[in-house]
């Protein structure tokens, strides 16, 4: 493809994801399916440009001068900031040539200088909080309740490029095995420093055909996601459910946790997301796991009955602490989605919680960032069922982990900025009567 016929694809990729509620990353996948012809460079460079717009909406918006920017203004202000092209290197790229972009407009123009003219990055004294965070306003306060001082550099560390995280499939490989496959690859691969099953990549590459991933020795899952799943303590002979298994990453992990022994149970209300699974779960060598279609009011859910040593409840949350891998959700996000969230987070707990054996544990998590969906949540619960403890997040990590725990509390928070992976919260509640 041509630069100009990149910035084209670029542009109607765009105008997708501006004009729906669909995250982008499907969207991508969406336009690349039928367009076989895309090469693999073509791919990679129409994605970067794409993800780099989207990391900088707010700013380039602003730059703009426009409250709602086309397709168009996005990718030239891009290749002004992001790329240091002048104007008219720009307007020789939208040039009308074929499979490129139409001619730029007088005010399109205009708007490539306007940009131009601004300082660089996050360098604008006039630029507005929330434009220089990339965060929507209403969300500020609630980062600065859960971080004060330190709720600026979360933000930052939610905008930058996320590093590619493996989990080693422990029923196939070692994570030295797999790093010495790397290393010979000259892939600049290292260990995750908290999750001993975990390799860190330090880009995004392409692990489709790579025989590793084909042959079910490593699954793409975050840092925090690995420990999430370790942090359940699934045991070899245990009887496990996911309950809010969505396309299985967790429900993998425990597997292998569990070595192949005993019964895991992974649920969802979406088919979708289970036939994804099923997949993953041949590929990775999983014998123990059932995989189940929850509907309202359930009655087999009714029947299992304290039935559980482990109970997950990875509920279904605002994803704010995933907001480097899907940098457009931030913009999806509404006051009132919260409200309806909070009221599903505490429905499904109260579904989980009479699963649990008496001893077991319900380890509630979300990739959410904000208070009202974790603590508050778990506090809550608790005060409806006083049945559960919590339990220190230390003496739980140090039955699983030899690293050090990161946190003192009862519960575990993980974020970008204080250790380098997604935005996580864990709380594991024992049942005590």
């Amino acid at each position: 493809m041509t630069p100009a016929s990149r910035i084209q694809a670029v542009i109607e990729v765009l105008d997708e994801v501006l004009a729906t509620d669909r995250a982008a990353d499907g969207v991508i996948s969406a336009y690349f399916r039928p367009r076989r012809y895309i090469g693999a460079g073509d791919r990679r460079a129409i994605s970067d440009q794409l993800w780099r717009i989207l990391r900088h909406r707010a700013r380039l918006t602003w730059a703009l001068g426009t409250d709602h920017p086309s397709g168009r203004l996005f990718v030239a202000a891009n290749l002004v900031r992001g790329e240091g092209k002048s104007v008219d290197a720009i307007a020789g790229l939208f040039s009308g040539a074929k499979n490129g972009p139409s001619p730029l407009a007088a005010n399109e123009k205009r708007m490539a200088e306007r940009v131009a003219e601004r300082p660089a990055g996050r360098d604008d004294s006039a630029m507005p909080r929330e434009v220089r965070l990339e965060c929507p306003w209403w969300l500020l306060e609630k980062f600065d309740a859960a971080f004060g001082a330190e709720a600026d550099l979360e933000l930052a560390a939610l905008d930058s490029e996320a590093a590619l995280d493996l989990r080693v499939n422990t029923l196939k490989a070692s994570r030295d095995d797999v790093l010495a496959k790397f290393k010979a690859e000259e892939q600049a691969a290292a260990a995750t420093p908290l999750s001993p099953l975990g390799i860190r990549l330090p880009a995004r590459i392409s692990l489709g055909d790579h025989a590793g991933f084909r042959d079910g020795l490593f699954e793409v899952q975050d840092e925090a996601s690995q420990l999430c799943a370790q942090l359940v303590d699934a045991r070899p002979g245990q009887t496990v459910m996911d309950f809010c298994a969505g396309a299985g990453g967790k429900t993998l992990a425990m597997a292998a946790a569990m070595e192949n022994k005993g019964r895991l149970i992974a649920c969802d209300v979406s088919i979708g997301r289970l036939e994804r699974s099923k997949l993953r779960l041949r590929r990775s060598g999983v014998h123990n796991a059932t995989l189940r279609i929850l509907e309202d009011n359930d009655k087999w859910v009714r029947r299992q009955a304290g039935s559980f040593d482990r109970v997950l409840v990875d509920a279904p949350c605002s994803g704010t602490g995933a907001w480097r891998r899907n940098p457009d959700a931030r913009w999806h996000l509404k006051p009132e989605n919260l409200e309806s969230l909070r009221a599903t987070q505490d429905n499904v707990l109260d579904q989980g919680a009479p699963l649990v054996k008496l001893g077991g544990r319900l380890i509630y998590a979300t990739c959410s960032l904000l208070p009202e969906e974790n603590t508050q949540r778990v506090e809550a619960f608790l005060a409806r069922h006083p049945g559960f403890r919590p339990m220190p997040m230390a003496e739980v990590w140090a039955g699983v982990l030899s690293t050090a725990c990161p946190t003192a509390e009862n519960f575990l928070t993980l974020t970008p900025f204080r250790h380098g992976s997604d935005g996580f919260f864990v709380a594991v509640l024992e049942r005590i009567t």
